[in-house]
């Protein structure tokens, strides 16, 4: 069985980098009205505080878009942009489809369920598309993947 890495395709992470880009200078324009506005000399830490979640925000971002897994006979590598982890198939409860809904929309991805420890979310799966084919393709290659493994004992 051949390995296939699971993540976004060209298009979706050029999608995905314009709305960081734009997340990241609608942020920066808040921090530039909130420092350039602000005459109190107590107030400074609100500009830091932002600073500091816009930080995380992008970062948090940065990895979800490079994020990829890798499929192989062993089991799934997460490989992300600050991290790495192997996650064996022995320990793969079930190939989960989540659905999160907030205000404005609403977005799927695919998470791994474990038999012991708290579920992982798959990077390069999240998806605003209702019924994006390109989801349930990737839902159903780890499926397979899985299924092989389970089915030949190797773990």
């Amino acid at each position: 069985m051949p390995d296939e890495w699971i993540g976004f395709n060209c298009r979706d992470r050029q999608r995905y980098w314009w709305r960081t880009g734009f997340l990241t200078l609608a942020l920066a324009g808040v921090m530039l009205a909130m420092g350039l506005t602000t005459q109190e000399p107590g107030t400074w830490w609100w500009v830091g505080g932002v600073g500091a979640v816009s930080v995380m925000v992008v970062l948090s971002t940065i990895n979800s878009i490079y994020g990829r897994v890798l499929l192989t006979p062993r089991g799934l590598q997460f490989r992300t942009f600050v991290s790495q982890r192997v996650v064996l198939w022995s320990e793969v409860a079930r190939i989960e489809k989540r659905q999160r809904v907030s205000r404005s929309r609403t977005w799927w991805d695919l998470r791994v369920v474990r038999v012991h420890g708290r579920a992982l979310a798959i990077p390069g799966t999240s998806t605003d598309r209702i019924a994006d084919a390109e989801l349930e393709r990737k839902q159903a290659a780890i499926e397979k993947c899985w299924s092989r493994a389970v089915g030949s004992g190797r773990n």
